[in-house]
């Protein structure tokens, strides 16, 4: 099965009570493609770096299993650059910089080796590049999911909400979703989202875990309590790279599926978030994810004994 990724390929420089770091790797799609190449063999990125960007990161990736030949390298320009500051709780941030640089007129192109997808992550980019590419595929996918954030609400929601109308599933956190939806119950916000047109909406909470809303079905997956969080920069692209990944290997988009690739999502998230940037992405093994993975089952693995 093959999966294109559309998002960022970037530089990040971030500071948390843990540490601070000069430019790094970042970016959603860069933290996607890691993430779901550890469930896939094959797969394709959409997304645009300028001549700065180092070779050597395009050089793991490639070792990923990832096709670059949909990332374009702009001669003579610069990469987008965000730079952030956390508190000490870690659950909210400053930006302190930012630079779209090549992001400000990116023209996302489709090889044709490309064409005939049959999964497609549209990472956290403007509404209006993600429908742009949704448009130029020559079929649809089986099944398209977005990631989006506050900052497209503030300033394009026309253009959200038609896209919105175009895919199946909608990553975004609890705040994204309340702001959305305009409802403070996040039933009643998934409930309202869906009908804006996707059909599935994964709401993130961060350390409390992840819920998965379709009809009247709900699951909720738990997040693994880690002794130290380091820097939570790309959790949340980690996590659609894992689900997505996950999806697209098993070709199984059913409900009782997802709430898997939930539980993929999570346990890849849970080492981004153990190292700075990347870092820790870029080297598992197979058996380091297989343990983390049970590591999330055991936590709602019970027996009920009746009582009453």
């Amino acid at each position: 099965m093959s999966l294109v990724t559309v998002g960022s390929v970037a530089f990040d420089a971030i500071e948390t009570p843990f540490g601070k770091t000069d430019k790094i790797i970042g970016g959603a799609g860069t933290y996607i493609a890691f993430s779901s190449s550890y469930f896939m063999e094959k797969q394709n990125i959409v997304s645009v770096v300028g001549e700065d960007f180092p070779q050597e990161m395009l050089d793991k990736l490639k070792n990923k299993g990832v096709n670059l030949e949909g990332l374009q390298i702009k001669e003579g320009e610069k990469t987008f650059f965000w730079s952030g500051k956390y508190s000490n709780d870690m659950n909210s941030r400053d930006t302190l910089v930012t630079e779209l640089n090549v992001l400000e007129h990116f023209d996302p192109i489709l090889p044709a080796s490309y064409q005939g997808c049959d999964y497609l992550m549209l990472g956290n980019l403007s509404p209006q590049v993600q429908s742009t590419v949704i448009e130029r595929l020559t079929e649809r996918p089986k099944l398209i999911a977005m990631d989006t954030m506050n900052f497209w609400m503030d300033i394009a929601m026309d253009d959200l909400k038609k896209t919105l109308q175009e895919v199946d599933i909608l990553i975004i956190n609890d705040e994204e979703a309340r702001q959305l939806s305009g409802e403070y119950s996040l039933v009643k916000a998934a409930k309202k989202i869906r009908t804006m047109g996707p059909k599935y909406l994964i709401i993130k909470k961060g350390e409390h875990g992840a819920l998965l809303f379709h009809g009247d079905q709900v699951f909720f997956a738990p997040a693994l309590p880690l002794e130290e969080v380091f820097d939570p920069t790309g959790a949340g692209d980690t996590f659609a790279g894992g689900f997505m990944g996950y999806i697209a290997s098993t070709d199984d988009y059913s409900f009782e599926n997802m709430k898997r690739a939930i539980i993929a999502g999570s346990a890849m998230a849970s080492f981004c978030v153990e190292k700075f940037g990347t870092e820790k992405l870029e080297n598992l093994s197979k058996s380091e994810i297989e343990d983390r993975i049970q590591e999330f089952v055991q936590l709602t693995d019970f027996d009920m004994v009746q009582t009453v």
